[in-house]
């Protein structure tokens, strides 16, 4: 019996796993997730990476050999980080090729450090691609104004970009003109375009945690009862899937228009849009 994941991969749907951990690696879990559950990407973030490294034994040795050498701080972190990308994109290097470079992804995210550092994002995005070093690698970069501009020099560099932490429309609308833009100047610096693949990570959930609590405080200053309170009390947990609509509805309407048919005629790919923060 085919996977839930294997299903939604039959109707053009990816499951990316959010995780990642050495010890997942090297037992041969991850490739049982793969084959049988039927995951087709990873993503990470620094906060995962601190989890499986300070909860489990899987970087004692890693760890020992790095401060032997005289590697301390995010240089640390990033070296041991850098190990766990290569060998994921190794093991999904399979689904990469068979995919045409659409799935098999690997993303790594730039130091949450930089959020406000446009010029040290990209210089992070570049030292981090060509330390990793995998084709199927994509740099995670947080849609923060900042941010903005350093996923558009990523992508003029050749550099496929994960664009993380999208919760609105508007702050959406910006991250698809930052990745056409990254198209057009890619183009014009003779950078093959169908070799530059991108993700929109629309995060879904943490927007019904938010408005959830403003219903629950003003229903709160509502008698029970009331027609208002009632009205408010059925809309919760209703926003987050209602804002992912609309960017879908967003996502069709510019990437059925002309500026990027014009890019498309040049092998671009559509920027997919990444349901995150699912929970």
């Amino acid at each position: 019996m085919q996977s839930r994941a294997h299903q939604l991969l039959s109707l053009g749907q990816s499951v990316w796993l959010d995780f990642i951990r050495r010890g997942h690696l090297a037992s041969g879990e991850f490739d049982r997730t793969v084959s049988e559950s039927g995951v087709v990407g990873v993503t990470s973030n620094p906060t995962i990476f601190q989890q499986a490294i300070a909860k489990s034994t899987d970087y004692d040795a890693a760890l020992a050999e790095r401060v032997k050498s005289g590697l301390e701080g995010e240089a640390l972190f990033e070296s041991l980080a850098v190990e766990d990308i290569q060998m994921a994109c190794d093991r999904l290097a399979a689904v990469y090729t068979g995919s045409k470079g659409m799935d098999g992804r690997v993303s790594i995210e730039v130091s949450p450090r930089l959020a406000n550092d446009t010029a040290g994002t990209i210089a992070s995005a570049k030292r981090l691609h060509a330390a990793v070093s995998r084709p199927n690698v994509m740099i995670k970069i947080p849609a923060t104004e900042a941010g903005l501009p350093a996923i558009t020099a990523a992508l003029a560099a050749g550099i496929s970009v994960n664009v993380t932490l999208i919760f609105s429309l508007a702050r959406y609308a910006q991250v698809m003109d930052a990745y056409l833009a990254g198209l057009e100047q890619a183009a014009a610096n003779g950078v093959a375009l169908d070799s530059l693949r991108s993700v929109a990570s629309f995060f879904v959930s943490r927007v019904d945690s938010k408005v959830d609590a403003a219903i629950d405080q003003r229903a709160a200053t509502l008698p029970a009862g009331a027609t208002e309170r009632t009205e408010l009390e059925s809309l919760r947990g209703q926003a987050a899937v209602a804002n992912a609509r609309l960017a879908y509805a967003e996502f069709q309407k510019v990437f059925s228009g002309t500026r990027f048919n014009a890019l498309k005629a040049k092998g671009a790919h559509l920027q997919r849009p990444l349901w995150a923060s699912t929970s």
